[in-house]
Parts: C-alpha cells; structure tokens; sequence
C-alpha cells in the first residue's frame, strides 16, 4: 500500500458527524485552515488520555478543532479557544451553538495568541494546541502555562510539506521549522513525536519536574 493510500485510510478511520462537517463547511467558506478528521481524532484522544480539565488552542477557525477537543474531556473543562479574526469566533459561536455547548466551557477571545498567552496562569493548563506560529514566544509562554506531563500540540506542522523542504525560505515557513527544531532539540523540558496526520501533528509532552 502506497504512503498516500494509507494517509488516506487512516485520515477517514474515524469519521465526522454532521455537526463537525457543517462547521468544516462553514471554515471552507470563508478560507480558514481547520484540523483534518485524522487530526481532530488525535486531539479527542489526547485530550481523554490527559483527562483534561483546561485547554487552549490559539487559531480555532470555524472551532472544528474545537468540537473534537471537546469530545475529549468531561463536562467540566474549560477551553480558551482564541484568534485573531472576529468572522472566525463567529462561525466557531455557531458551530458551539449546534453542539449545544455551554457558555461556560469554551471562552471565546479575539485577539493575537501571543498577547493572551502571556496573561494566563502558569501550569494551569493541560493543553495548548497552536494552529499558528507567529511569535517565538508562544512556545515559551506555553511551556510556562502548562502543568508538568501536560502537552503542547502543533497542528497544521508541515505547512503542506513546506518545512520539510529547506529550500522553503518564507518567513512563515522558518518561523515554524525553527520552533519544530527547537522543541526537538530540548530533551529536558520536552518529550516530542511528530506525527504523520493531517498536515503534521507535533505532540510535545512538558517532562515532569522529576524528570527536569
């Protein structure tokens, strides 16, 4: 079986109900980048495995990542889903609004991630999923917020096979590849796969403070 074939299989192993596929549409739409259904599956299942109770995700789009982080936690987490565009808070409202989510348990902001990641709480968080790389702080102010054995996801990774290419020198596409390399390369304070789902998927676990 070729590499595509089985990209593709595993992509559509779990599938997307009619609510996540409507918000899908929606961030279609308007050209928002969302989580694939490989992605979203894996986020579910980190998010159970972790048994989180507090998440942020910078760059929710139409909140398809949203949906599928939610699926993944018990009814008392919270997510603080933020980004910069106030059409996508909107189609991502709609899309809670179909799931029949309490206010409570996602915060919507508008604003730049690293300006709100800055104001959080240190350890205070299980996960932070980044789909946008766009201040080398945010992985730093990310390590700061998350508990010990809490994980750092980075979703949308290879940027359509960008980063893996050197001889992709945009801005964008460095920032990005810098911030993969320095979280490979820092084995003390991170346990990192990087994953072949969707547009690639890092998955960084903050090492716990035994292990510091």
């Amino acid at each position: 079986m070729k590499i595509e074939q089985m990209h593709t299989f595993a992509e559509s192993f779990i599938t997307e109900d009619e609510i996540i596929q409507e918000a899908r549409a929606r961030g279609v739409e308007l050209g928002s980048n969302e989580t694939s259904t490989g992605t979203g599956a894996t986020l579910k299942f980190l998010a159970a495995a972790l048994q989180s109770k507090a998440i942020v995700e910078v760059g929710c789009g139409s909140a398809v990542g949203t949906l599928w982080l939610l699926r993944g936690c018990d009814e008392n987490s919270v997510i603080t889903s933020i980004d910069a565009e106030a059409e996508h808070l909107q189609m991502a409202r709609a899309a809670l609004e179909d799931e029949d989510v309490a206010p409570s348990r996602v915060r919507l902001i508008n604003g730049e991630g690293a300006e709100i990641l800055r104001r959080l709480t240190d350890q205070g968080y299980d996960m932070v999923v980044l789909r946008e790389i766009g201040s080398e702080h945010l992985v730093e102010d990310a390590y700061r917020i998350l508990r010990p054995g809490g994980a750092l996801v980075i979703d949308h990774a290879m940027r359509d096979g960008k980063v893996a290419d050197l001889s992709q020198r945009d801005e964008v596409t460095v920032s990005l590849r810098e911030a993969i390399r320095g979280i490979r390369s820092d084995r003390v304070r991170w346990l990192t796969l990087l994953l072949p789902i969707g547009d690639g998927l890092l998955v960084a676990l903050k090492a716990p403070s035994k292990l510091l």
